[in-house]
């Protein structure tokens, strides 16, 4: 007999009639109300919009301009949380109606996105030229200027990315595509971090890397909040789980997003007494409405989060609505300050060195020098002290139940991460700018000695025993990771001989082509060879020493085999460069005119000593991995053989003698 239990409440994730049409239309129209309400004031408080004395665009330029950046912000924010939501955090309905909702609100947001960009790129170029929207020939001439122009090619590529990811999500993605668009999304917003005032900031690359940092969690953490009030009413009892989800997500943004704040603000102001100008007002607005959305945040956790097996649709909804208004008023300001002009920091009258790496020459390379010389890389180095407390949480957490986990692993996978800060941000990095047999040590470095080390610490394999299963087919850490690693992709590149063919061919370009060059002149190209060069030499460590789960590997003598002949290679690039007479990147070190490298061919051949005898210690790393893999095989085959023999009375050799003694007879 069935009995029907009333329930106390409905589902989490119900609303009533009324909460659901304020969250659809009450809500998104308060915030893009507040939005450009606080834009609009805060510009006129600072000035941002005012007239100016040459090359006045107009005001239609001067207050449409931030106007559009903050619609343009808003849009992105809500294709990056609904496709976030859609493609890892909500699980799959019987009928896909959240999945296809989301896609929807994410084609929207995204096409808004794009309109919004290419209008906006014609107002740039109006107000970077001087010039009203009404002049005669604006729209060609803005076409070609833009693929000119950084302040304007950067949001003329990130708005292109746009327009293939509104494309791509009006054909209704299922879950595996809606997460590739929002990886596609979050890499359509770094290019923005290369304009405004961080772009000629006196410490350039410090200042786009915390603003990168700073844009993408700020535009995650309000875009996926303000997805999921969308999708509320649609979630039902899968409610906790998602918000379970998105509440962790959204902790590692307030963090991001507090600290890049934080960077920017000692980057931009320059002294306490700049706190007291219009900028650093703002700013303290900004810090005020981040400590005020911490306390709603903490508010959700403790009253929501902790009980969303109660009825608890109403106050959920009413703490989101004030927390996306809340960070709308953020936007505005931020967009705000990005018009307004900064007290201090930007480059003026900067020397040679300056000019061309975006710091001042350090002093001659010195012995204490070469421990002294640091400039802490704010994205690569936070990076690598995350991936470092990442593993050792992992670890615990093995630990706290029980399980065991190398400790040689764990060592080797600090060392490696150490390696690389100290390469990213050391003496090596400093001098590396300017030098090239220093900048030869660090790419030799980041890309043969740090991987081997990585490599060894498994982390595939700890990351697969510590982080949890989804079980309701969502794409989790775990699952993306299995993924990836089991993928068509990783087995063609992880082959052995097409990760060597991959690192000797990129190296060769590299340093032959433009490639180079422009490593050392902008910070984009900066980021690309670190990139490059760290994934390129774990991909290369991996193929041949790796020992997490993957593709299948090939058998130590083949690899061995594989690995000489890319030895040789490398080795032939070495000498190509310590007997070279044609001087790379020539419009960079002969222009230097630095006291201490008299002759930049002679450094370049002294690059090439280092590319051939540092390069050869990894090498020799790897080998003797491979043939100590090789012997525990051998060993392993023969313990097995010997197990063998026991149980069934050496049958095996019986068989091989009885074989050679019909052989024998016959043969007489």
């Amino acid at each position: 007999m069935r009995v029907n239990r009333r329930r106390r409440g409905p589902y989490p994730g119900c609303m009533a009639g009324s909460q659901r049409s304020t969250w659809r239309i009450g809500v998104p129209a308060l915030a893009l109300g507040v939005l450009l309400a606080v834009t609009a004031i805060a510009l006129a408080y600072a000035g941002g919009a005012a007239p100016l004395e040459l090359g006045d665009p107009g005001a239609v330029v001067r207050w449409g301009l931030p106007l559009l950046h903050a619609v343009q912000d808003g849009a992105l924010a809500v294709t990056f949380g609904a496709f976030l939501l859609g493609g890892l955090l909500v699980p799959e309905s019987a009928t896909s109606q959240r999945r296809r909702f989301l896609a929807r609100v994410g084609a929207w947001s995204a096409t808004v996105w794009f309109l919004v960009a290419v209008v906006g790129i014609v107002f740039a170029y109006a107000d970077v030229a001087g010039v009203p929207l009404g002049t005669s020939g604006l729209l060609a001439s803005a076409w070609t200027t833009t693929w000119q122009l950084e302040v304007l090619r950067a949001p003329a590529i990130s708005a292109l990315i746009a327009l293939g990811v509104a494309v791509c999500a009006w054909l209704r993605p299922g879950r595996n595509g809606q997460a590739w668009l929002f990886f596609i999304t979050g890499f359509a917003i770094l290019p923005l971090a290369l304009v405004g005032h961080s772009a000629t900031s006196n410490d350039h690359e410090t200042g786009v890397n915390s603003l990168a940092g700073h844009i993408v969690s700020a535009a995650l953490w309000a875009g996926g909040l303000f997805a999921l009030g969308l999708v509320w009413s649609r979630l039902g009892k899968s409610a906790s789980d998602v918000v379970a989800r998105f509440s962790k997500i959204a902790t590692w943004c307030y963090v991001i997003v507090g600290i890049s704040g934080v960077v920017l603000a000692v980057n931009r102001l320059g002294s306490w007494s700049s706190l007291g100008t219009a900028y650093g007002v703002e700013l303290i607005l900004k810090a005020a409405l981040l400590a005020g959305l911490g306390v709603l945040g903490y508010l959700q956790r403790q009253r929501v989060v902790a009980r969303l097996d109660e009825p608890t649709a109403g106050l959920f909804a009413r703490l989101a609505a004030i927390e996306v208004l809340a960070m709308a008023a953020a936007f505005g300001l931020g967009n705000a300050l990005a018009r307004s002009a900064p007290p201090s920091g930007t480059v003026e009258n900067a020397d040679t060195v300056t000019s061309i790496t975006g710091y001042p020459a350090p002093p001659a390379p010195t012995a204490a020098n070469w421990f002294t010389q640091w400039r802490f890389d704010w994205l690569f180095t936070p990076l690598a002290i995350i991936a470092i407390g990442v593993y050792l949480v992992w670890m615990w957490r093995l630990h706290r139940r029980g399980d065991h986990w190398s400790v040689l692993r764990t060592i080797s996978w600090v060392i490696g991460w150490l390696l690389f800060i100290f390469f990213v941000s050391g003496p090596p990095a400093v001098y590396g700018r300017v030098m090239f047999s220093a900048h030869m040590l660090q790419h030799m470095a980041i890309s043969m000695l740090a991987p081997v080390f990585m490599v060894q610490g498994a982390v595939v394999t700890l990351a697969l025993r510590a982080l949890p299963k989804r079980p309701d087919r969502t794409l989790g850490p775990r699952e993306l990771i299995l993924a990836i690693v089991h993928s068509r992709y990783v087995g063609f590149f992880a082959n052995p001989i097409v990760a060597a063919l991959l690192f000797i061919s990129t190296l060769i370009a590299f340093y032959y082509t433009p490639w180079f060059e422009l490593s050392l002149r902008t910070h984009t190209g900066h980021v690309l060879m670190v990139v490059h060069f760290v994934l390129v030499g774990y991909l290369f460590a991996w193929a041949f020493t790796g020992i997490d789960p993957g593709p299948r590997r090939w058998s130590p003598p083949a690899r061995l085999l594989v690995l000489l002949v890319a030895v040789a290679f490398h080795a032939f690039f070495g000498v190509a460069l310590m007997t070279g007479t044609t001087l790379l990147a020539p419009d960079v070190f002969s222009v230097l005119h630095l006291s201490w490298v008299t002759d930049p061919l002679d450094d370049q051949q002294r690059g090439g000593t280092i590319a051939w005898g540092v390069g050869e210690l990894p090498t020799l790393m790897m080998a003797l991995l491979i043939a100590m893999e090789w012997a525990r095989k051998d060993g392993a085959d023969a313990r097995r053989a010997e197990r063998q023999a026991e149980r069934d009375g050496d049958a095996e050799l019986n068989a091989y003698n009885d074989m050679l003694a019909a052989r024998s007879k016959g043969d007489r």
